[in-house]
């Protein structure tokens, strides 16, 4: 069995709930793992596995948006320690003696992998940017420049790409990469979708102050999580987040609001159920999946800022057709991937590369 190295993004819970999908498999194969990450991913990761803390560049919100200034200033500061980072991660290799390793959008582990000789997999989300072509409108065309830009320059020391994505274009040739449908926990599988009343809200990413009384002005009943309180005010139910009380309003609501997050974007297409996006102006990665969501038809793209009356009803007219767009998609790829990784063990290299 194999020794794998694996690093993991910290920023927020999306990287380390992917990783620990993949790592409880293959642990449960006789796979053993080292894990490198930071911030909520590395407290997640630990309570399984072992875990060394390494900084990593990550995005900063700050009201509802990109906070450029606090992003950079991290990515700096990740960039100042990197000849003494990876100098400590190659003594974990020479210690742990890895046979493979595996990034999800972190810096250190790859470029660490490759000065040793090690074959690296990237899985995640982003990549799917620079490793495939998109429709991006122009005035988006700055903030696509910047991030596939951050995704060579920080995150491309991998030797293959594994993109995860709900959409799924075809890897521009040359680029050492494949694209397969989402990752899901069990949890997630494992619960049969209904059609309740309730409309499930997820914002993670900073609120807009106008945002809960947009809500209260709509005769609907809106399940509230992203707020960290626990109260009910009028046709708002806000709750602390705990697995199982999400998945059950997420699998039994009649459609979802959030920002512009992959994970629950996938959850939701899963389950049925159309969505409405407000992805966090300046991050890239969100406009694009809103920008997929709605050109697919699975749902809409709206922003924080024009919170007009007839959003929603518009978006609730138009739920019988998402929700038919939706049963033609594809949304859990949990076997798909796990081949492409048995394979990327087993030959040092995904399918098809020579």
């Amino acid at each position: 069995m194999a020794r794998i190295l694996y690093g993991v993004h910290g920023t927020q819970h999306g990287h380390a709930i992917r990783a620990l999908i993949l790592a409880r498999r293959l642990a449960a194969l006789g796979h053993e793992f080292l894990f490198v990450s930071s911030e909520e991913g590395a407290g997640l990761l630990s309570r399984e596995f072992r875990v060394e803390r390494f900084e990593n560049p990550g995005t900063r919100y700050k009201n509802q948006r990109l906070d450029t200034p606090a992003t950079l200033k991290l990515a700096a500061r990740t960039l100042i320690k990197r000849p003494s980072e990876l100098a400590r991660l190659a003594r974990l290799i020479a210690d742990f003696k890895p046979d493979a390793a595996i990034s999800d959008y972190e810096y250190f582990v790859p470029i660490a992998a490759k000065r040793a000789g090690i074959p690296c997999l990237s899985i995640d989300h982003q990549h799917v940017i620079s490793c495939c072509d998109h429709p991006v409108p122009w005035r988006l065309y700055p903030d696509y420049l910047g991030i596939r830009a951050s995704i060579r320059f920080l995150f491309s020391a991998c030797s293959d790409y594994l993109a995860i994505s709900f959409f799924q274009p075809p890897a521009k040739p040359g680029a050492r990469a494949m694209v397969a449908p989402p990752i899901l926990r069990q949890s997630v599988i494992d619960r049969s979708p209904s059609q309740g009343s309730h409309i499930l809200v997820y914002q993670s990413c900073g609120i807009c102050d106008a945002f809960a009384p947009y809500l209260k002005s709509i005769d609907r009943e809106f399940r509230v999580y992203g707020y960290k309180v626990d109260k009910v005010d009028g046709n708002l139910t806000f709750r602390s987040y705990a697995e199982d009380g999400f998945l059950d309003d997420l699998a039994s609501c009649a459609y979802v609001i959030c920002g512009g997050s992959h994970n629950l974007m996938s959850e939701a297409l899963f389950y049925g159920k159309p969505v409405l996006s407000f992805p966090v102006a300046g991050a890239f990665e969100q406009q694009l999946n809103a920008i997929y969501l709605e050109r697919l038809g699975y749902g809409k793209a709206a922003s924080m800022e024009r919170l007009a009356p007839g959003l929603i009803p518009d978006f609730e007219a138009a739920l019988p057709a998402m929700r038919q767009r939706i049963a033609g998609g594809r949304f859990c790829g949990n076997q798909d991937v796990f081949g492409l990784i048995d394979a990327f063990l087993r030959d040092g290299r995904l399918p098809g590369r020579s």
